[in-house]
């Protein structure tokens, strides 16, 4: 860095072109709260101070952006020396003071998106999203760019990224083809189609269920290969949801009580999860399984009149062939009850105090007639609503621990609430 240089800290974005450091310059924007910020005290084309967070003392002070083009980098980089534990709090800004007191600095005024804070990104986000852009729920080690006709998913966990890049071959005419893998990246084509829940309708779904008729393909399993499937069912059941709870307490600050949901009163969750009878939701339907099945994760290509299936899991319970086919019936029953489009814009409540939990949650119509539809179809084709819907509350619980604070808390109560419901059905 011995030469000028531009330096931007990590949570800063802006819309406009950032120019050469031809001359010392600072970033700052107008903003009416500065409490939370250092400012520029700028009089006519000079800033003249750079003051520290909370003193505000006059009206021509400006939010210092974290942004500045830095010529005289040998002033700097000799203060930066010379201020060693101080100049580390403080950071640029340190370095910057020593510059103004020698030359000058010019303000340039940006258009800011901070993501520093969770309400700062949240609101950075908003003013970053494309129109018509798909709904994606934010999730812990993972991340997926739509760039141009490439679609890129990325994870933390590299044995995750290749047992789906192995999953894309076993699920082939299903899925779109892997086009590249990396160890922590895939790709593939982005499919010309639209996402199921925007153009979802009766005899869509109907037609999506006829479909599903050939994707879960029953498999015939020998008497010990099936009891090596139901452990591995009840390991995926019942160890994983103990796992996601205790992360979800642990994340999020909360412990196993007994506040009363929506009015009706509650025993402990774990009261609730002793009563389930976790042979009988461990005897599955092994078979081909996508493993994410809802409608955010199904495009329907009109022209071509078919379906694609995104998102695919990486495994059921380690084994990348056979998966519960009742757990993708809990998927998609889980997407019909909370649909992605409206948690992405917040329609969604949720109050958690010492003694209560209230939420609510709004639903659209067109989900509510395909979950009868569903029940129907589910009757037709000997598969439990019971077992389902149980474990579609065991859904809700195990993501909790994996999404965004506070649609966390609403998975967890609504998962709690659903499954005393259902037990209390049962009794």
């Amino acid at each position: 860095m011995q030469q000028p240089f531009v330096f931007i800290s990590c949570d800063t974005l802006v819309k406009e072109s950032i120019p050469d450091p031809k001359y010392n310059w600072m970033g700052f924007s107008s903003l009416k709260d500065l409490s939370l910020y250092r400012t520029l005290e700028v009089k006519g084309h000079d800033v003249i101070q750079i003051h520290e967070k909370r003193k505000i003392n006059s009206e021509v002070q400006k939010a210092y952006i974290g942004l500045a083009g830095i010529n005289d980098y040998k002033i700097f980089w000799d203060s930066m020396k010379k201020g060693k534990e101080t100049a580390f709090e403080q950071g640029e800004a340190y370095g910057l003071k020593r510059i103004l007191k020698q030359k000058p600095i010019k303000p340039k005024a940006f258009t800011w998106f901070d993501t520093g804070t969770q309400q700062a990104l949240t609101l950075t986000r908003k003013s970053y999203q494309e129109i018509n852009s798909p709904n994606i729920l934010e999730k812990e080690n993972e991340a997926i760019w739509l760039m141009g006709q490439c679609v890129i998913k990325f994870s933390t966990d590299s044995q995750f990224i290749q047992n789906r890049s192995i999953r894309a071959g076993k699920l082939k005419g299903f899925v779109p083809k892997v086009l590249d893998l990396k160890k922590h990246m895939y790709s593939y084509t982005k499919v010309k189609g639209h996402i199921l829940s925007d153009v979802i309708t009766l005899p869509l779904f109907k037609l999506l269920l006829e479909y599903c008729d050939l994707f879960w393909k029953k498999a015939e399993l020998e008497f010990e290969d099936r009891d090596k499937f139901q452990k591995k069912c009840k390991h995926f059941y019942y160890n994983k949801t103990l796992q996601r709870i205790e992360l979800f307490y642990k994340n999020f600050g909360k412990q196993d009580g007994t506040e009363s949901i929506n009015g009706q009163e509650m025993p402990t969750l774990s009261n609730l999860l002793n009563k389930i009878d976790w042979g009988d939701l461990s005897n599955g339907c092994p078979g081909r399984f996508h493993g994410d099945f809802h409608f955010e994760n199904i495009l329907w290509e009109p022209i071509k009149k078919q379906f694609v299936f995104l998102d695919w899991r990486q495994d059921f319970a380690g084994n990348l062939e056979i998966g519960d086919i009742y757990y993708d019936l809990s998927k998609l029953l889980h997407g019909m009850v909370v649909s992605h489009e409206l948690i992405a814009k917040n329609h969604f409540s949720i109050q958690w105090n010492d003694n209560a939990i209230i939420f609510d949650l709004k639903r659209k119509p067109i989900l509510k007639e395909c979950e009868e539809q569903f029940y129907q179809w589910c009757v037709n084709h000997g598969f439990s609503s019971s077992k389902i819907r149980i474990l579609t509350a065991l859904i809700y619980l195990n993501i909790s621990a994996l999404h965004h604070y506070p649609y966390s808390l609403f998975l967890y109560a609504l998962g709690k609430f659903l499954l005393f419901d259902e037990l209390k059905k049962q009794n």
